[in-house]
């Protein structure tokens, strides 16, 4: 028997892309929402190597990263100009192809979260290395860890993520039941939550049914099948499948008027990142026609599994996450939210400070993320960065794979603080958080 859930992936993948929730119809006229908050993740898939976007400057750590990353380091002209963190002063530079977010880290609108990754509880090397306390399952795993980052939950399965369960907290807020979860990167782990089910929307796609037009004929079509979701067959699942189907058109058709008011001028690059980018900056730019004050969204970019060639990927891939993430930026100025969205990353996991011999890196664990928006505290690193030292205090084994000085759930939590969680329901988002003594980060105002 098909699950509520997958019954409206069902639904979903006849209405174009879009997957919409059970609850009826959007309302036709909906409030104006001045108190508007979003969150926006940007998931960099394969494990982005982080040890190269962002590196510390001073004398003595360079020359341990020159050394130990052998064919790996980046020299000077391969760097950005020298970046000042506000704490303590000291000098960072970003990796060259990300010279848009060093701009805006230099400007106060970006910070980095340095070494987070998924913990369970605090641990040290020598904790680690006796398995005297637990860690997440299959560390190393691209699947495994790519949910954990998505769920939050690290020792067992989830059927639901961390955003979805955000969501069902968060939608109250709303004055629609238009999802608060909504993915332009496909069906993901992360938006589903036991009352939230999310939307997925083809950046640049039709959200109507296909084969339809504006003919008399193709009208009539359209409304025989409309009157054939309403009829009742006796038979509840297909009535179930038939209903949900039948809110996901209307819906679809509200999210359709709703866009046609968008109109954003900043210029997008031409890439799958910042199509999606420019996809969420039109939903939330007509976010009062659907009745929204609090929104999750998802974009993502794939192909940092870098195990070898990795210099010549990152000149690839960096590009076109700096500058469709400056893009986006420039959209939320354009449209006056830039203090009401704020834009994350995050990523398998990074990867082994010490190269391959293939001129790549293997998977590790702790990774550097950027958190962009107004409401940012810019300009600054927060948590630990790792000591650049083979089998020293911060490194699992001897490659260089770095202990988390930071939970993945610290992170979130604070990312969900700022969009409206309650410390109460916190626990509930995060189950890990409260072994760090629910303690949040201060990236954000």
């Amino acid at each position: 028997m098909l699950s509520r859930r997958s019954m409206i992936r069902f639904g979903a993948t006849t209405v174009g892309t879009l997957a919409l929730r059970p609850f009826g119809l959007l309302p036709a006229l909906a409030q104006s929402s001045a108190d508007y908050r979003a969150l926006v993740c940007v998931f960099l898939f394969g494990g982005n190597d982080s040890n190269n976007m962002i590196i510390p400057m001073d004398d003595t750590r360079y020359k341990q990263y020159s050394s130990i990353r052998g064919s790996l380091a980046l020299s000077g002209g391969e760097l950005t100009g020298q970046v000042t963190a506000k704490t303590g002063g000291a000098p960072y530079a970003f990796h060259s192809d990300l010279t848009e977010l060093a701009s805006l880290f230099s400007n106060g609108e970006l910070a980095v979260a340095a070494n987070v990754g998924t913990l369970v509880a605090p641990i040290t090397r020598a904790q680690y290395q006796a398995q005297s306390v637990t860690v997440p399952r299959n560390l190393f795993s691209h699947l495994d860890q790519q949910n954990e980052w998505q769920t939050s939950v690290l020792t067992n399965t989830s059927p639901t993520g961390w955003a979805g369960r955000a969501a069902d907290i968060i939608s109250a807020q709303n004055t629609s039941k238009f999802p608060a979860f909504l993915s332009v990167a496909g069906n993901v782990l992360m938006g589903h939550g036991s009352t939230t089910d999310q939307v997925d929307l083809n950046p640049g796609g039709s959200l109507d049914l296909p084969g339809f037009n504006t003919s008399a004929a193709s009208l009539a079509r359209r409304k025989a099948l409309e009157n054939l979701l309403t009829f009742d067959n006796g038979l509840k699942m297909a009535q179930a499948a038939n209903g949900i189907l039948s809110n996901s058109i209307d819906d679809a058709t509200a999210l359709t008027n709703a866009l046609a008011k968008a109109s954003i001028k900043t210029a997008f690059p031409t890439t799958g990142l910042g199509a999606q980018l420019q996809q969420v900056a039109k939903i939330i730019q007509v976010r009062d026609s659907l009745g929204m004050r609090r929104q999750v969204f998802f974009c993502s970019l794939g192909g940092f599994d870098t195990h070898d060639d990795e210099l010549p990927t990152h000149k690839q891939l960096y590009p076109q996450l700096s500058k469709a993430l400056a893009a986006f930026n420039s959209a939320m100025q354009e449209i006056g939210t830039q203090n009401d969205v704020t834009t994350f990353t995050e990523s398998d996991f990074s990867r082994t400070f010490q190269p391959t011999t293939n001129d790549g890196s293997d998977h590790a664990w702790g990774s550097h993320h950027i958190v962009m928006g107004g409401a940012v505290k810019g300009g600054d690193i927060y948590g630990k960065m790792p000591e650049f030292v083979l089998g020293g205090p911060d490194d699992a084994d001897t490659r260089g794979r770095w202990i988390p000085s930071t939970a993945m759930d610290q992170y979130g939590a604070t990312l969900c603080s700022w969009l409206g969680v309650s410390s109460t329901d916190l626990a509930t988002v995060f189950p890990n958080f409260a072994n760090f003594g629910s303690k949040t980060l201060s990236f954000l105002g």
